[in-house]
């Protein structure tokens, strides 16, 4: 039976309409991918868990595989650009001036400006001057609409919109797939098969209260044809809604991501958008400053996907060409050139898949192991001290474990096999021959990688526990420790051990601290935060007489 859907009807027709037999390519193929990765996970992830177990004497978990090691080397790589960045400074000048009751700013059309003497003498020639309307130019485009959703552009638009990490869009899209409120998710199709019944899907939306309006609107229209995207998957189409109604109360993440999926599916049978773009060029004495803008004429497939997109509109001034207009003023602003971006869950997601990297069921979960391992930390993702080790233990032993090249080469070697030109037992051979090679360079440097993994883990767990700088000595380190006496934890200065600073402050000897690495807006003093089970977490200032309530949190 193949079905996308839950519904009765589709599992009804699936039923009554089933294939001959299995489809054993398909099946040699996933096989394939699953061995695959269960060998390289487990036989390199063992080898660095144990080499540093044989050093320090204590157990830590470390993994690495064909997909975690590109995508971890990707973050590692992007990590020491930015810490290795030399900014550079650079200057812009802007132009103000006011039309019907309004201020405007125009930007000098041959920004940035590598001086600030240059830039200071543009200014100085544009003092006092008033501005010539040079030219208008104006131009319609067409912004067609988006393509329906496959599962990686669903978790890049949950994130954009809602912050929810690509793994916690794919257990919320699981839930509604099971409650029969959206098609199967696992999908990297962007393609809509007229067999899903679209007339019939948009008649069920039609009898809702917040989506009626909008299906009735598209049903009025003479054809329903679907924008579509360029992804294809044999196995299903894009994620689509089926048109059911929840028969249970959806909690707020359900409700948002269902209802994403429905204004989505509307969106891709509405009409282009119709925007105006517009540009004028000011001439100020010898220097030309631009102005541009962009109004919505037709709204087209926009009205259907709100409030999840904004048309951004301008209002343009009315501008006609030789009006002469009063400069208020022009101002030259000093910046610096910034470093490269830091990955976040979304971003990753998108490197991910460009570079074909896991599959649209396993890169959500890839990048989750990467936090799970303390690889990584926070929203912008920052490699940790563990994370580069590994990284520099799989570079000086065994590269191509970090080449997305040979995983790349490996997914199209499964493709083949599901196109029959290749056979799960060769690719297999081929696979346990490169891994062979590599494990045995690992075993051979066992000593040394142990080593250098120890002493990584051994500064993130330092890291993990450090809460700030200490207030009083400046030089040590307020860290969680235990008492041995008593076994109660605290926050005290590393410089203790050195006798030389006795600094410390209580804390709570319920739940799981982490410091938040700021300090209190009130006081100076660092802040953690207390995670209790069955309670909500809240933000607490180390200092004991400071009193101020903590955002998110309550007071000392």
């Amino acid at each position: 039976m193949k079905y996308s859907t839950l519904t009765p009807e589709e599992i009804q027709e699936s039923y009554a309409n089933m294939s001959p037999t299995l489809d054993f390519s398909l099946i040699e193929a996933g096989l394939a991918r699953h061995e695959i990765d269960w060998l390289y996970g487990v036989n390199l992830s063992r080898a660095l868990t144990q080499a540093a177990k044989k050093h320090s004497g204590r157990y830590t978990t470390l993994s690495t595989g064909r997909v975690q090691g590109p995508t971890l080397k990707f973050l590692a790589t992007r990590e020491l650009s930015i810490r290795n960045f030399v900014p550079i400074p650079y200057w812009t000048v802007s132009a103000t001036f006011g039309l019907d009751h309004s201020v405007f700013e125009a930007a000098y059309e041959k920004n940035p400006i590598d001086t600030k003497a240059e830039a200071n003498a543009i200014v100085k020639t544009c003092m006092g001057k008033k501005g010539t309307v040079r030219t208008v130019e104006s131009q319609k485009i067409l912004i067609n609409p988006p393509p329906p959703f496959d599962l990686g552009s669903l978790q890049n638009e949950a994130y954009r919109l809602f912050k929810y990490t690509p793994m916690f869009t794919l257990k919320v899209a699981q839930r509604l797939y099971l409650d029969a409120l959206i098609s199967y998710p696992r999908t990297s199709c962007q393609r809509l098969p007229i067999s899903i019944g679209y007339k019939t899907i948009l008649q069920k939306l039609a009898k809702s209260d917040e989506h009626g309006r909008f299906a009735r609107a598209l049903l009025a229209k003479p054809e329903l044809k679907p924008k579509e995207g360029k992804g294809f998957d044999p196995a299903h189409p894009a994620i689509y809604p089926t048109g059911t109604r929840p028969d249970r109360m959806l909690n707020t993440a359900e409700r948002r991501i269902w209802n994403l999926v429905v204004r989505r599916f509307m969106a891709v049978f509405a009409e282009s958008s119709i925007q105006q773009t517009i540009k004028a060029t000011i001439a100020v004495h010898i220097n030309e400053f631009t102005l541009t803008g962009r109004q919505t004429i037709e709204e087209g497939w926009m009205h259907f996907y709100k409030p999840f997109v904004h048309s951004n509109d301008f209002v343009f001034p009315r501008l006609v060409k030789g009006q002469e207009i009063d400069i208020e003023n022009v101002a030259a602003q000093g910046e610096f050139t910034k470093p490269p971006p830091r990955y976040n869950p979304s971003s990753l997601l998108k490197k991910m898949q460009k570079e074909k990297l896991g599959t649209k069921a396993t890169r959500a979960g890839i990048i989750q192991t990467l936090y799970d391992r303390k690889y990584i930390t926070q929203e912008k993702i920052v490699v940790t001290e563990v994370g580069f080790e590994v990284v520099r233990v799989l570079h000086q032993y065994c590269p191509d474990v970090l080449s997305s090249k040979l995983t790349a080469k490996l997914e199209d070697a499964m493709s083949e096999i599901q196109e029959k030109n290749e056979t799960r037992q060769i690719l297999l051979e081929r696979a346990i021959e490169i891994l062979q090679t590599i494990t045995s360079r690992l075993k051979e440097q066992e000593p040394a990688i142990g080593k250098q993994l120890s002493r990584a883990l051994k500064e993130s767990r330092l890291e993990e526990l450090t809460v700030g700088t200490c207030p009083i000595c400046k030089t040590g380190k307020l860290v969680v420790l235990h008492s041995k006496k008593t076994g109660k934890r605290f926050v005290g200065c590393t410089n203790y051990f050195k006798n030389t600073c006795a600094n410390a402050f209580p804390l709570p000897q319920s739940g799981v601290v982490k410091p938040l690495h700021n300090v209190c807006a009130s006081c100076g003093s660092p802040t953690v935060q207390i995670y209790q089970k069955g309670k909500h977490s809240w933000k607490l200032c180390i200092n004991p007489v400071c009193g101020k309530k903590q955002p998110g949190g309550k007071a000392k």
